[in-house]
């Protein structure tokens, strides 16, 4: 059995993360944190484990999460969490980090769009990327994976292989994206409160999003080029759900049957990624881990639709998915 440890117990993803490790057969949930000072039974912070985890969360010195777990999941924010990560290795843990502090490569980018220096640049540029589609092999036995966003997941699985393929242009790439409401976390903002979201619809960040340079990096290094989108992410009324439309300039006569092709060759032997004919909804993958993507033939354009459950594929779920591989059990246990 693998003792797990979750750092930032209270949030949203941490409690999907808790009800898929309730059921992992080979993992033993030791402690969870909270960086309050109350010690509160994660039951009273998310009810639906009532009775089935009956762990208090502490707010503990890191020695001694190290000391109970094998695997810490972090879900603490980006800062925080690569102080904690920095110290967890060093003491012989292996970590699922859920923050945005380890995607980067370059820690003056990651200062940049996050406008704080990073506490463990050195890490950076040899940390794995655990988007498992793209990465399995170096996920498989890795110390760190940083766990990818969920607007990057969504996007990248889209386009990442017409990309390869030279199927359409690094250039002009645009990424149309809504997200359900939990994406913005569980920390109240007012524009989430229900009178502000419930039936609304509202873009934010457009050009200054910080999943923009994640996306970037991902993507260049499929396409061999730099890239540069253009992100517009939007705020949907729904609870969970994200649904992604790219568009990219095609490259020499193609079809949308030859688009949709294209993904399904690249694709074939993934357990969680579905490659459908129809124009995908977020109602079909949510509460799971699966990315469902298609593909139209509009023009010169391609036009790439996914979908995901912001908080299992683009959140929980990827972290199990990479915790199966690092420790090689089979990529599904728990997920399917």
């Amino acid at each position: 059995m693998i003792r797990v440890a979750v750092l930032g117990a209270s949030g949203y993803t941490a409690r999907e993360l808790l009800n898929l490790l309730l059921r992992h057969p080979e993992v033993e949930i030791t402690t969870l944190t909270t960086r309050k000072d109350s010690r509160l039974p994660v039951s009273e912070v998310h009810p639906s484990l009532r009775g089935r985890l009956d762990l208090v969360m502490e707010n503990l010195p890191l020695q001694e999460v190290a000391d109970r777990a094998d695997c810490v999941f972090g879900c603490l924010p980006h800062a925080a969490s690569a102080a904690a990560v920095s110290e967890l290795l060093g003491a012989g843990c292996r970590v699922v980090d859920f923050s945005a502090d380890y995607r980067l490569n370059d820690p003056q980018v990651y200062a940049e769009w996050y406008g704080v220096e990073h506490p463990d640049p050195g890490r950076m540029p040899g940390t794995v990327y655990g988007l498992p589609e793209l990465y399995r092999d170096s996920i498989r036995g890795a110390d760190l994976v940083a766990n990818p966003g969920c607007y990057p997941t969504a996007s990248i699985l889209a386009l990442a292989p017409l990309l390869k393929q030279r199927i359409i242009s690094p250039r002009g790439i645009v990424i149309d994206a809504k997200s359900g409401v939990s994406g913005a976390g569980r920390s109240p903002k007012p524009n989430l409160h229900f009178p502000e979201a419930n039936e609304n619809f509202a873009a934010y960040n457009i050009g200054k999003h910080r999943h923009t340079p994640e996306i970037d990096q991902v993507l260049s290094t499929w396409a061999d080029v730099e890239t540069n989108v253009v992100f517009s992410p939007h705020l949907v009324p729904m609870d969970r759900g994200m649904l992604s439309t790219a568009y990219g300039d095609i490259m020499g006569e193609v079809s949308s049957e030859d688009l949709v092709e294209v993904l399904r060759s690249f694709y074939a032997n993934e357990p969680f990624v579905r490659v459908v004919e129809h124009l995908p909804c977020t109602k079909e993958v949510v509460q799971t881990n699966f990315c469902d993507i298609t593909a139209r033939c509009v023009g010169d354009k391609a036009v790439v639709v996914s979908t995901i459950d912001n908080l299992m594929k683009g959140a929980s779920g990827a972290a199990v998915q990479n915790f199966n591989l690092m420790y090689g059990f089979s990529e599904t246990l728990a997920l399917l």
